[in-house]
């Protein structure tokens, strides 16, 4: 029998360009939702989310993304995803819509910004007309879609798998 070494809490893997990942939030009904994805923006090497609407992070559940992560709160998503593309940004949104594409089979830019609705409405047309593409997370069972940080984290992983080095 093999005896196998396990070593708890291994630094982080270092990142050798700058993420070029973006997370833009709907106004969020949740801030433990906000703070749950700020904390997995940490993890992921996600430098910036920009949040709309009443952002507001629990220390207790965002703790140490605030050393790594920049929160910049705008009044509305809709200027800032414009400004985004023109500066070159490949606006991904994560909603289920008819022409959606499964995120495991989403292959993402290096210079992408995911687009998060808010938790009873999604995105809204607007936001939608202005995205390049749309994800979707299959779902087995019910509810018909997963919680809002849940998902934000799952494309953010994604991300990451597909650009490990940055």
């Amino acid at each position: 029998m093999y005896k196998f070494e396990h070593v708890r809490h291994k630094p982080p893997t270092e990142l050798k360009v700058e993420r070029l990942l973006i997370v833009a939030c709907s106004p969020l009904r949740s801030h433990v939702n906000l703070s749950t994805i700020f904390r997995t923006a940490g993890c992921c090497g996600v430098r910036e989310i920009i949040a709309t609407g009443n952002a507001k992070l629990i220390g207790k559940i965002a703790r140490d993304g605030a050393e790594h992560v920049r929160l910049t709160t705008k009044n509305s998503l809709i200027p800032v995803l414009k400004k985004l593309k023109q500066e070159d940004y490949t606006l991904v949104g994560l909603e289920q819509t008819t022409n959606s594409t499964q995120l495991s089979r989403y292959c993402f830019p290096k210079k992408t910004v995911i687009v998060v609705g808010s938790e009873r409405e999604g995105l809204s047309q607007e936001c939608l007309d202005l995205l390049h593409a749309v994800v979707e997370i299959p779902v087995w069972g019910l509810p018909y879609s997963y919680n809002v940080a849940t998902a934000t984290s799952m494309a953010m992983y994604e991300y990451c798998r597909q650009h490990p080095a940055g």
